[in-house]
């Protein structure tokens, strides 16, 4: 069975969010975009690069997703692992995906994911 890990940027009262910049994912008047950036250095960098190389898949949200497939096809090393491997993303408002190698999941996503890791 495939192991499923979840990578995650989360402070230590709960905030979490991915490590963009100040104007990401502003709902419900969110305050505190782009929170992670200042803790960025040079460890951190290799250290999400070597995460995303040591995947096999990615398992994305919409949100993720779209914000993912606007930038990363635009990249180069380090982004060839997510432009290259399977993208499986979980939406219920998605009707389909452009982004090289992704793939809607449908029905229950909890189901479709457990078959991912069979």
């Amino acid at each position: 069975m495939r192991k499923l890990v979840v990578g995650t940027f989360v402070t230590l009262d709960g905030v979490m969010q991915a490590p963009g910049g100040p104007n990401e994912d502003r709902d419900g008047d969110f305050q505190h975009g782009g929170w992670l950036v200042p803790y960025f250095d040079e460890k951190f960098g290799e250290l999400m690069t070597e995460w995303t190389k040591r995947a096999d898949a990615f398992l994305l949200g919409r949100k993720t997703y779209e914000m993912f497939a606007d930038s990363w096809p635009k990249s180069t090393d380090p982004a060839e692992a997510l432009n290259i491997r399977p993208k499986f993303v979980a939406s219920r408002t998605l009707d389909k995906v452009n982004w090289n190698n992704s793939i809607l999941l449908k029905g229950d996503v909890a189901q479709e994911v457990a078959k991912l890791k069979a």
